[in-house]
C-alpha cells in the first residue's frame, strides 16, 4: 500500500528533488570542486524542474498519501512552488559572495538542495513523525550552512548557538507531541483533529502538550520570547547562509504551525489562541523597538524579522480561514521582501568588504540611484507603507484580527507598525541624504543585478496588484 503508484506520484516533486541532491552529491564526490560550476547549475535546474513538476500538477487531484501520512492540496502546491522559487533567487544571490569569499564550494548546494527537500515535506506533512523528519532535515542542513566558514570565530559560535537552542526546541517539539499522542490515541494529524471532536480529552494534558508544540513553533518561527538565536545567526553567519536562513524557512515554518494548530488542533483553538496573542503581542514590541537601536544592518533585519513574525501570528490566532489567508500571504511577501533586504547587502559587498553596516549604505542615490530605489522599495515596503505589498500584508491580518474582535490586539499592531517605520526610514535617509563614504562601483555580476531588481520590482507589483496573490491564499483556505 506504501509504494502504489497514486503514492509515489504525489510525492513525485519530493523524489526527484531527492534523486537530484543524490546525483550532485555524486558529482561531488567524483570530481570534488573542481566540478563546482557544474554543481551550481544542475541544483539551479533541480530547483526550476521542482517548481515545473509542481505547477503541473495543481490541477492533477489532491488527498492523503503514504497511509495519511502525506498530503497533497493547494496550500502545500503553492507553498512549495514558492519555496523552489525563492530558493533559486538565493543561490543566484549568494553565488558571487560565495566566489568572493573562497566558498563556493559544493557542499553549500547539497546542503540546500536537502534543506529544500526538508522544507517540502513539511509542506506536504499531514503526520507528527512526518513533520518531525522535514523538520530535522531543514535544520541540520542549516546548522552545518552556518558553520561552513571555518576560519570565522563569529560564524563558529553562531552555528553553535543555533545548534544547540535548535536541539531544545526540536527536544520541546517532540515532548508535545507525545503528550498529544498521549490523549488522542494518534500522531496523524487528521485522526487527532478528529478525537477533539469526537472523544473526551483531558483538557489540562492537551494544554500542556500545546504549550510545548508552540514552543517549537515559536523557536523555529524566532517569536519572543524564543528569539535568542535568531540575532546572533543572522549576524554571525556568512551573508549567504543568512539569506538562505531568512527567506524559505520562515515559509515551511509558517506550514508546520498551520498543519499543527490548524488542521490538527483546530478544535482546540481556546487552548492555543491567548499563548499565540502572547507570542505575537511580545514579537512585535520587542521586535520593532530593539531594532531602533540597531546600527548592524543583518542585526536590524533580524529583529525586524521578530517583529514580521508577530504579525504572522495575528492572522494564525484569528481562528478564522480570512486570517490564514492573510497569514500565508504575509509570509509569502515576508520572504520576498527579506530575499530582496539581503540580496542588497551581497549586492553592496565585496572581497574584504561585508556591507551589512547601514552606514554602508550612505550615499547610495549618488553612487548608483537605480539599486537606491530598489532598497527603497523593499525598505517601504517592510515598514508597511501604502502602496506596496507590505502594507496589504499588513492591513489583511490586522483586519483579520479586528473581524474576530481582537480590537485591542489590532491597536498594538498598528503602533508597533509606526514605530517600525523609525528604523527603515533610516536606511532611506542614509541612502539619500548623506554622503557616500565608500566610492567604489558595484562589482555584482549582471545576472544578480537583473535577479535584485525583478526582486524588488515584484515587490512593488504585488502592492499595486495584490489580488491574484490574496485569491490564491483565500482559495487555499476556502
Amino acid at each position: 500500500m506504501m509504494f502504489e503508484v497514486s503514492n509515489m506520484s504525489f510525492a513525485l516533486p519530493e523524489i526527484f528533488m531527492l534523486v537530484m541532491a543524490c546525483v550532485i552529491l555524486l558529482v561531488l564526490a567524483i570530481r570534488g570542486d573542481k566540478g563546482i560550476n557544474s554543481i551550481y547549475v544542475l541544483s539551479q535546474i533541480s530547483l526550476i524542474a521542482t517548481a515545473l513538476i509542481i505547477y503541473q500538477s495543481i490541477g492533477s487531484g489532491s488527498g492523503l498519501s503514504f497511509d495519511g501520512t502525506y498530503i497533497k492540496d493547494t496550500l502545500s502546491n503553492v507553498l512549495k512552488l514558492a519555496i523552489c522559487l525563492i530558493n533559486v533567487f538565493v543561490l543566484l544571490y549568494a553565488s558571487s559572495y560565495l566566489k568572493a569569499r573562497s566558498l563556493f564550494k559544493g557542499e553549500f548546494y547539497v546542503l540546500a538542495l536537502f534543506s529544500t527537500l526538508g522544507m517540502m515535506i513539511m509542506a506536504s506533512a499531514y503526520h507528527f513523525l512526518t513533520l518531525y523528519l522535514g523538520l530535522e532535515l531543514m535544520s541540520l542542513c542549516l546548522y552545518a550552512m552556518v558553520a561552513m566558514q571555518r576560519d570565522s570565530a563569529v560564524a563558529t559560535e553562531a552555528a553553535m548557538k543555533y545548534f544547540i537552542l535548535g536541539a531544545l526546541a526540536s527536544g520541546m517539539l517532540l515532548y508535545g507531541m507525545s503528550i498529544i499522542y498521549g490523549v488522542t490515541g494518534s500522531l496523524a494529524i487528521a485522526d487527532i483533529a478528529q478525537a477533539l471532536q469526537t472523544q473526551e480529552i483531558d483538557q489540562t494534558v492537551l494544554s500542556f502538550g500545546l504549550v510545548f508544540l508552540l514552543i517549537g513553533i515559536g523557536f523555529k518561527l524566532g517569536a519572543v520570547p524564543f528569539h535568542m538565536w535568531l540575532p546572533d545567526v543572522y549576524h554571525g553567519a556568512p551573508t549567504a547562509m543568512t539569506l538562505f536562513i531568512a527567506t524559505a524557512p520562515k515559509i515551511a515554518a509558517f506550514a508546520m504551525a498551520i498543519r499543527l494548530l490548524v488542521d490538527g488542533l483546530g478544535e482546540g483553538q481556546a487552548y492555543w489562541q491567548d499563548m499565540a496573542i502572547m507570542l505575537s503581542v511580545l514579537s512585535m514590541i520587542i521586535g520593532n523597538v530593539v531594532a531602533i537601536a540597531q546600527t548592524n544592518l543583518k542585526r536590524m533585519l533580524a529583529y525586524s524579522t521578530i517583529s514580521h513574525v508577530g504579525f504572522i501570528l495575528l492572522g494564525v490566532l484569528s481562528g478564522t480561514a480570512q486570517g490564514y489567508s492573510a497569514a500565508m500571504f504575509y509570509v509569502l511577501v515576508y520572504s520576498l521582501m527579506s530575499l530582496g533586504g539581503f540580496g542588497m547587502i551581497i549586492l553592496m559587498s565585496r572581497q574584504g568588504f561585508e556591507a551589512d553596516n547601514i552606514d554602508d549604505f550612505k550615499g547610495l542615490s549618488q553612487r548608483s540611484p537605480w539599486f537606491a530605489l530598489m532598497m527603497l522599495i523593499l525598505m517601504f515596503s517592510m515598514a508597511g507603507i501604502p502602496p506596496l505589498a507590505g502594507f496589504y500584508a499588513k492591513f489583511a491580518v490586522i483586519n483579520s484580527v479586528v473581524e474576530v474582535g481582537l480590537v485591542p490586539i489590532a491597536i498594538v499592531a498598528v503602533v508597533m507598525s509606526v514605530i517600525g517605520a523609525f528604523y527603515y526610514l533610516r536606511v532611506i535617509k542614509v541612502m539619500y541624504f548623506d554622503k557616500p563614504s565608500d566610492q567604489n562601483i558595484l562589482q555584482a555580476p549582471k545576472d544578480m543585478q537583473i535577479a535584485i531588481s525583478v526582486n524588488a520590482l515584484l515587490v512593488l507589483a504585488l502592492g499595486v496588484s495584490p489580488g491574484a496573490l490574496m485569491a490564491i491564499c483565500a482559495i487555499t483556505f476556502s
